[in-house]
This record gives structure tokens, C-alpha cells and sequence, in this order.
């Protein structure tokens, strides 16, 4: 079972998703918490691998409370909840750590889809998305620079994955591109998050972008 947390200050909003997530035969929502100041307490009680975390709340905002369940020891996985889909605390938030995020208004599918591919330790971000947050981080070339430098101490191979990634590439399309099995190329991703100290497939891309690998 995947174990979810929700965190939002509206009930309604809370109700429902509770409602969608527990209609899967996979998922249990296991707690949930009415603003960002109780979800490192309430991620401590219910011991979740997804948290569903709104962004805009009254007392700790989803930007703050990801970067403290991301400094826990062992994290669950962030999904970002939010109305507006250019709202800055989402780029924030997913510089902090989070894995994705999703409208309010994602159809139910949508949604379990989500819970389940970030579960299984990948990004869940769309084309479109992933095409505004590298827009929204485009380099100047100092940035640029800064990014090549980092990428001197890869493989070569290493550099083809991580340019894969850039251009949202699921890790079965990376394999088929350089005929590598599934298991093989998260493999490499992991190594790649390790050796550039990045949190996630999203950090990864916008570092492929930065460095003209995409």
C-alpha cells in the first residue's frame, strides 16, 4: 500500500482528496494536517511515502514546511497542491525538494497516477510544466558556466543520462534511446543525484538545461 499524507488547510479540499485516493485498491491515506506548521509532526506519526501539500496556508506556507519534511531523516515524497500553476512557491518549493506538483483541479486518475509514479521515487511533472520551469530558471552565462563546471566530474555516459532526463525522458525511454534496461538507467539517476547533491529528476533537468545539454 502506498501511504499518503494530506496537508491542507481547507477541509473541504482535505475531504475530497481522502475521498479519490481511498477509491484505489493501492493507496490509504494515513493522516493529514491543516497547515504546514503540523506536517513534520503529523509525517512523523503517520510515517507517509507521498505528501500531498497545499501551498498557500495561514501559518507555515508548502514552500517552508517541504523544506522541513525533506530535512527529515528517511523523507516521503513531496507532491505540491496548488490553484495557480505559475504560482512562484511552486518553483520554490520544488527547488527545496518536492517531487511534482498538480492542480487542484487534476482529474481523479490524474491524481492516483501521480501518487503512484512519485511513490516509485520518480518526478511527476507534464511536458508543459517541465517546459515553464526550465523557462522560468533559464541561465544567463554565468549560470551556464557554473552548470558546465559541475558536470566535469561525470562519465560520459552519466552526461547522456542526465541530458535524457533534461529533456523528460521517463527512465524506459532512456533505456530504449541508449539501450540500457529500466533498472540500469535509475540506476544512474540515482548516481547522478548523489554526485551533483540534487534532490530530484526535476533539479536534475533543470541542470541539463542550464549546461546545453538539452
Amino acid at each position: 500500500m502506498i501511504r499518503v499524507l494530506i496537508v491542507d488547510d481547507e477541509a473541504l479540499v482535505r475531504a475530497g482528496l481522502r475521498m479519490i485516493l481511498e477509491s484505489a485498491d493501492d493507496i490509504a491515506v494515513v493522516g493529514e494536517a491543516g497547515d504546514g506548521a503540523d506536517a513534520v509532526e503529523a509525517v512523523r506519526r503517520s510515517l507517509p511515502d507521498v505528501v500531498l501539500m497545499d501551498v498557500r496556508m495561514p501559518q507555515l506556507d508548502g514552500l517552508a514546511a517541504t523544506t522541513a519534511v525533506r530535512a527529515l531523516d528517511d523523507p516521503p515524497n513531496v507532491i505540491i497542491l496548488t490553484t495557480f500553476d505559475l504560482d512562484d512557491f511552486v518553483f520554490r518549493a520544488l527547488q527545496a525538494g518536492a517531487a511534482g506538483f498538480l492542480l487542484k483541479d487534476t482529474p481523479p486518475l490524474d491524481l492516483l497516477q501521480a501518487v503512484r509514479v512519485v511513490a516509485a521515487g520518480e518526478s511527476m511533472l507534464s511536458p508543459s510544466v517541465t517546459r515553464r520551469l526550465i523557462a522560468h530558471f533559464a541561465a544567463a552565462e554565468p549560470r551556464a558556466v557554473g552548470a558546465r563546471a559541475r558536470l566535469e566530474g561525470l562519465t560520459e555516459r552519466e552526461v547522456e543520462v542526465l541530458g535524457a532526463v533534461g529533456r523528460g525522458q521517463s527512465n524506459a525511454e532512456i533505456g530504449t534511446e541508449l539501450f540500457m534496461s529500466e533498472a540500469t538507467v535509475k540506476a544512474y539517476v540515482s548516481r547522478l543525484l548523489t554526485k551533483l547533491d540534487l534532490n530530484n529528476r526535476v533539479q536534475l533537468a533543470i541542470l541539463a538545461h542550464d549546461a546545453a545539454l538539452t
